[in-house]
Parts: structure tokens; C-alpha cells; sequence
């Protein structure tokens, strides 16, 4: 699974001009569900994203976590992060899970947030989206289960 964490002020999402899903301070999670992920892979890369030490603590050192902050998140499916630009000017995305499975485990991925009393909206899956945010720092990290 891949997972590009941005931490924010705010973020919201829309579908035709109506908004699905808003946060406040917190973490927007767009994420893509690649070919042989399972649940454990999911739940392990949900809950590091959860504890990741990003945030400031009182003297201004990234050193507090989700958790640790009562923060939010707003995780959206992107499955474009399975992108391979290795051949030509087009991507490709056969590495990306199939769209049934993408969306069970991103679902699944939003639940086991939730499942860590952790404030979490979503997009909807195989939308086309408007996401805006304010990036805050800006902190963006790229995660990949396979690394």
C-alpha cells in the first residue's frame, strides 16, 4: 500500500460540487492499495501513519503523533501513486490493486483509524475528486508498505 501524508490546517474533499469530507487540523492521507496487499499490510501501514512523530511539541521539535495531538484525518483513494513512468510519457497503472479490492481496503484503511479513536473523513472511492487543503509546515512524507 502506498500513502502520501500531508500534515494540514485544514482539508476538505468534493464530489460534483458537494463536500463528502472535512477536517481541521490533522493529517490528509491519499492512498492507493497495490496488487497483494492485505489486511495486515493495511492495518500495519494505518496504524505507523497514526503514530508518526510529525507534529510540534511545545518547544516546536516534530516530536508528537496523531495520537498524541486528538488531530484528524481525511483519507482519500488515489490510486494515481501506483503510478510507473519507467516506460515513455504515459504512466502506468497495472500495479495498482483491482478496483474491487482497492476500495475494500481502502475502506479498510479509514476503519482501522476510526478503530483508533482517531476523527476520520473520506472521499469516495473512484470519484473525481476536488481535495484542497492548507499544507502546514508543509510536512508530505511518502510511505510505501514495500519499503
Amino acid at each position: 500500500m502506498r500513502a502520501l501524508v500531508q500534515r494540514v490546517r485544514r482539508a476538505s474533499v468534493e464530489v460534483h460540487g458537494q463536500r463528502v469530507g472535512e477536517i481541521e487540523q490533522g493529517l490528509l492521507i491519499l492512498v492507493c492499495a497495490m496488487h497483494g496487499d492485505t489486511d495486515d499490510i493495511t492495518t500495519a501501514l494505518a496504524r505507523k501513519i497514526a503514530k508518526l512523530r510529525i507534529f510540534k511539541d511545545d518547544v516546536g521539535k516534530m516530536n508528537r503523533s496523531l495520537l498524541d495531538t486528538g488531530g484528524a484525518a481525511l483519507v482519500v483513494s488515489q490510486f494515481t501513486l501506483a503510478a510507473d513512468t519507467s516506460r515513455g510519457n504515459r504512466p502506468g497503472f497495472s500495479t495498482a490493486a483491482d478496483p474491487k479490492e482497492g476500495q475494500r481496503l481502502y475502506e479498510y484503511f479509514a476503519d482501522v483509524l476510526r478503530g483508533l479513536d482517531i476523527k476520520t473523513e473520506t472521499g469516495q472511492f473512484g470519484a473525481d475528486m476536488a481535495v484542497s487543503l492548507v499544507n502546514d509546515g508543509p510536512v508530505t512524507i511518502w510511505m510505501d508498505s514495500a519499503d
